[in-house]
């Protein structure tokens, strides 16, 4: 596993997990999604989905702390700014031995960490973000991609990043 492995897989999940319609509805569907995932597998996580900047879906679980949404927040607001995963921001900012400072942002309100994911619309592009917080940041990601290639019925195999070494 490589930084460049890791970006290149990530751009074809991005490119794979498109929504051919996305209302409230489905927001509220996948937010859902991932709550059961999570209570399932008794993850401690909060679960965020935006649509067009408007919260539709927040669930906070069980070992979750006040930090979590702060996290949400931070990691969302680096998929709203820059349309990828926050985890591809922050991989690439490592790349390059950047920091989200160096593009003129404020670490306090972005965080390029794995975890938040855009919500894209085929042929219009990125309409909101979901968000999972409380897992290693690779974990989060994750998890958010499961949800999604779920909801897609997509191959989950054929898109999830390789196991680190």
């Amino acid at each position: 596993m490589t930084i460049e492995n890791d970006l290149s897989r990530i751009a074809e999940q991005e490119k794979a997990l498109s929504f051919d319609a996305f209302d409230l509805t489905t927001a509220w569907q996948l937010g859902k999604l991932l709550q059961e995932l999570a209570t399932e597998r008794g993850l401690g996580i909060a679960i965020d989905v935006t649509l067009h900047s408007m919260p539709v879906f927040y669930a906070a679980l069980p070992g979750v702390t006040p930090d979590n949404v702060n996290w949400v927040r931070r990691k969302r607001n680096m998929v709203l700014r820059y349309f990828r995963s926050s985890y591809a921001s922050g991989l690439k900012l490592q790349k390059d031995g950047k920091t989200v400072e160096d593009n003129g942002l404020d670490g306090a309100d972005y965080a390029p960490h794995g975890g938040s994911f855009p919500i894209n619309l085929k042929g219009t592009g990125c309409i909101g973000a979901v968000t999972v917080s409380g897992l290693p940041q690779r974990d989060d990601h994750n998890l958010a991609v499961e949800a999604l290639a779920l909801m897609l019925a997509k191959d989950l195999d054929t898109l999830r990043l390789a196991p680190p070494l």
